[in-house]
């Protein structure tokens, strides 16, 4: 029972706990420092038989309102706030390793050191992930960009010491074998130089191979031709018990404002008409095959879905799954 003697008696013993608490000694807060960073960038998904390892480079905060082209700054930065993203936008830099079980094979190489150091994490992630840089039997580039080849190669050796190096034909001539004019051009030249440095190293080694237009650069692995961003730019394909990804390159900027507009392209196409064509082809596949993609682009990790809406497209992010 409830008397009104026990109630004070109650009522008491509270505000002794209460002025109790006000005279702890600040001691028993944690006052732990902030950490400043994010865990080891690396997500593992199955696919049939394989296991699939996207791989953070990093991100970087780009200006890409300004960097597409075919809208103006204003209303890409608008477009882009809808989706409470900023300009500059911090953008995901992602590479992949396919474990096959027989063959470890790394799609894309990061950026090394040429794009600062909020990039450049790709080993460091490798490791993380429990595999090393010399285990890698083969690496397949979607294109020679900075952004995809610039971790291939340190002070002129290579990094990744025991792996083949794959490229598309068209690549190598674009990139590899370019004319004077190539050379003379302002915003090719150091492109061409960058490109050189990278692979150089495994032309050297005799560890470097190209492969024809919708050609399998190693067993297992199927390409197709998405020209447009560069010359020779493709998508890898992996499929492995009737599941099926495809790892994209640059066919998407981001994973807002093309979906939309597929039409807008970036100032990086080589080929801005073709690009665009691109895009809407391999936006259609996607959606109608419903097959996993990768982009090296979006944000980390990277895969997802593509499905049609009442604005054209959508990209749908994989569901998390700590149970693979």
């Amino acid at each position: 029972m409830h008397t009104r003697r026990a109630l004070i008696k109650s009522s008491a013993g509270l505000a002794f706990a209460a002025g109790a608490l006000t005279v702890l000694p600040s001691a028993v807060l944690a006052k732990a420092p902030i950490v400043g960073k994010q865990a080891a960038g690396y997500y593992r998904l199955k696919l049939g038989d394989y296991e699939i390892t996207a791989l953070s480079d990093g991100t970087v905060a780009l200006p890409m309102a300004k960097i597409y082209e075919g809208i103006t700054e204003k209303d890409a930065e608008t477009h882009l706030a809808g989706y409470f993203q900023k300009n500059p936008t911090e953008t995901s830099v992602n590479a992949f390793l396919v474990n096959t079980g027989n063959r470890l094979v790394l799609i894309d190489a990061g950026t090394g050191d040429l794009m600062g150091p909020s990039l450049g994490r790709l080993v460091a992630n490798i490791e993380a992930s429990g595999y090393k840089a010399d285990e890698i039997d083969d690496v397949i580039l979607t294109h020679i960009h900075a952004d995809h080849s610039g971790g291939l190669a340190r002070n002129g050796k290579r990094v990744f010491e025991k792996a083949v190096l794959h490229v598309n034909e068209r690549e190598e001539k674009f990139w590899l074998k370019a004319d004077a004019i190539a050379k003379a051009d302002a915003g090719l030249a150091p492109q061409i130089a960058q490109a050189e440095a990278a692979v150089g190293p495994y032309i050297a080694a005799g560890k470097f191979e190209t492969f024809a237009d919708d050609a399998a650069p190693v067993p297992g692995f199927a390409s197709v031709l998405r020209a447009g961003h560069t010359p020779g730019h493709s998508a890898i394909i992996v499929e492995s018990q009737g599941e099926k990804i495809v790892f994209w390159g640059d066919i998407a900027h981001g994973d807002v404002l093309q979906y939309d507009r597929p039409e807008i392209t970036v100032e990086f196409d080589v080929d801005q008409k073709q690009a665009a064509a691109t895009r809407a082809v391999a936006f259609a596949e996607a959606a109608d095959q419903k097959y996993l993609v990768a982009g090296a682009h979006h944000a980390f990790p990277g895969i997802g879905h593509v499905r049609r809406d009442e604005t054209n497209y959508d990209w749908v992010p994989l569901l998390y799954d700590a149970n693979y």
